[in-house]
């Protein structure tokens, strides 16, 4: 988000997407639900963890 939550967190972790988001505060655990379009205009930027790669079968 553009601007950092009131506790001072930066990072969202987005708990479901569709016509409405709703993202949870990784600062302080609150979570916030609003209209896709709010939170589209306000991302900056967006950071994905890792995938975990398949290991391989060992037959």
């Amino acid at each position: 988000m553009k601007k950092a939550h009131p506790c001072g967190g930066m990072r969202w972790q987005v708990l479901r997407t569709g016509a409405d988001f709703r993202l949870r505060c990784l600062g302080c655990g609150r979570i916030v639900e609003g209209p896709r379009r709010n939170f589209e205009k306000n991302i900056r930027k967006i950071d994905r963890e890792p995938e975990d790669k398949p290991t391989p079968n060992p037959r």
